[in-house]
């Protein structure tokens, strides 16, 4: 079972971006909205497939119900400067949601959380692509990110509204499986016990494309 969350987390930051050119490969540029910058304005839109002023370049791969908030929590920084002298401030994950006292291993796959008047869904964990190797500017980070399990989440919007762009989000509800984000993002990996993973994979709240 996942560890106990609080009843309310610290929104730190929130971040947008629309796609931009990022790097190049054997493909030419490679364009995409991960490149994203911290909102100066009190409050934001937030809508069923993005929050307002965020974009994503490639629609098939991201962005949708499912994936319309991406979540990091901060503590995570602290490992990736201690492990490769990683310091970028503004979003270093492309990351919309910056929060403090919450983790991969505490929140759930299903949890609602109430960020000003908008309902969110906790839906999947995050897996990198290599659009995150040129964004950070280390070419083993996708292998280094999957490894370390520190992977954030994406959240769906079941109510559209308002949110502050930093202050406090509630957690109104608690999800009854249990299933923690690292164990959905184990079963991913592929090194879950298989009655957990069929657990995990079953959970009703889970996007498909994870279940996939």
């Amino acid at each position: 079972m996942a560890p106990e969350a609080p009843s309310t987390i610290v929104l730190v930051s929130v971040a947008v971006g629309t796609p931009t050119v990022i790097g190049v490969n054997r493909g030419g540029e490679v364009v995409s909205g991960i490149r994203k910058h911290d909102v100066t304005a009190p409050e934001i839109i937030i809508r069923k497939t993005n929050i307002e002023g965020d974009r994503q370049a490639d629609l098939r791969a991201h962005g949708g119900v499912d994936k319309a908030l991406y979540c990091f929590p901060r503590q995570n920084r602290a490992f990736w400067e201690s492990e490769l002298g990683y310091t970028r401030t503004e979003a270093p994950f492309g990351e919309n949601l910056s929060v403090e006292g919450i983790d991969e291993e505490a929140a759930r796959i299903g949890d609602l959380w109430r960020w000003g008047t908008a309902l969110l869904q906790i839906s999947q964990p995050r897996w990198p692509c290599f659009k995150l190797a040129l964004h950070t500017g280390f070419p083993d980070m996708v292998k280094r990110f999957v490894a370390a399990g520190r992977t954030g989440w994406y959240l769906r919007v079941l109510e559209e509204g308002a949110g502050p762009t930093s202050g406090k989000i509630v957690i109104v509800e608690r999800d009854l499986l249990g299933v923690s984000v690292h164990t959905a993002f184990k079963a991913g990996r592929g090194d879950l016990d298989p009655a957990m993973f069929a657990v995990a994979n079953a959970h009703p709240a889970l996007a498909d494309a994870w279940r996939r």
